[in-house]
């Protein structure tokens, strides 16, 4: 009975690590459009609670989102946008979203008013972050199998912080390369073709090449601040990967620096607050582990104690 009360707690111990793990891992993402809405005009919101993949959550934008209607050219919709913007972000969990304190308020807040205020709105708290392969790469090839005849998309554009495999895609500076990139496209887009733009955040300390920085909550207004001023139909979508902080540049310059022997020059090898979170909750989990496996060993050795009930008196010679 005891070894059973052990093994019982060993594994109601693992479940809860495992349930510790997934909420750490989880991010968020949101889906909107002011300009998509039902046939009868009333406005279209859902929330999905479950715990999904990346993978998934792309497929979702595409056949829940309506974006394949748009961006395949062999589907014909009744109401066509003209830019699908994609904002990956870097700061977001899905505890920042769910619970009242968030490391970054401002950030929340302007999505949730971008969010409310639309027609038509998704919102997936818990997202399982990539580990194995990029938002951007999972975005291009969930945009391919959804449109396995022809991709509709009449121009892609991506930030040179996002990491792309395929190496024709445009990419762009600057958030102010993006508003003029917008601009100029307003004048020659074609009626009924879509525009894909991609921007991937730095986090928190990115600066663009003009020496100005940005936050994930001003790059975000600005630019849809200029879509909506250009007159442009437009959807959007809000996922975070902070899991990927690292840009691609950064990895590229640690690399060349090592190669030449000056890996300590302009490259920052400090652990930061998500690296130190997780040395913290491994330390912690293989502590955890240990100390089970004594309470098992130790309970499975009083079990296999075998003592007499009762001792027979010693008889006088």
């Amino acid at each position: 009975m005891k070894m059973q009360i052990g093994v019982l707690a060993f594994l109601v111990a693992l479940s809860a690590i495992e349930f510790g793990l997934t909420s750490a891992n989880t991010v968020p993402a949101f889906l909107w459009s002011p300009h998509l809405q039902r046939a009868n005009g009333e406005v279209d919101e859902a929330v999905n609670y479950q715990v999904m993949s990346a993978k998934d959550l792309v497929g979702s934008v595409f056949t829940q989102g309506g974006w394949s209607n748009f961006l395949c050219s062999e589907k014909k919709v009744e109401q066509p946008v003209d830019v699908a913007l994609v904002f990956i972000g870097r700061e977001l969990v899905s505890s920042d979203v769910t619970s009242k304190r968030s490391s970054d308020s401002a950030l929340v807040n302007t999505l949730n008013n971008l969010f409310t205020a639309s027609n038509f709105s998704l919102a997936f708290p818990y997202i399982a972050a990539p580990e194995e392969e990029r938002m951007e790469n999972l975005l291009l090839s969930g945009l391919k199998e959804a449109c396995p005849h022809n991709v509709g998309v009449s121009n892609i554009v991506f930030s040179d912080s996002c990491f792309v495999e395929d190496r024709t895609i445009q990419k762009l500076s600057d958030l102010q390369s993006f508003k003029d990139h917008l601009l100029a496209r307003r004048e020659t887009r074609r009626e009924g073709e879509t525009d894909l733009v991609v921007l991937c955040s730095e986090g928190s300390e990115s600066i663009s090449e003009s020496g100005q920085s940005h936050s994930e909550r001003e790059s975000i207004s600005e630019l849809v601040s200029s879509v909506e001023q250009s007159g442009s139909k437009y959807t959007a979508l809000y996922v975070s990967d902070p899991y990927w902080y690292t840009s691609y540049k950064t990895l590229q310059r640690f690399l060349a620096e090592s190669g030449t022997g000056n890996s300590t020059v302009g490259v920052s090898t400090t652990c930061d607050e998500l690296c130190k979170f997780k040395s913290s909750l491994l330390e912690g989990i293989l502590v955890g582990i240990v100390f089970l496996l004594i309470l098992i060993s130790g309970l499975c050795c009083m079990a296999g104690i075998d003592t007499p009930t009762r001792f027979e008196t010693p008889q006088d010679s």
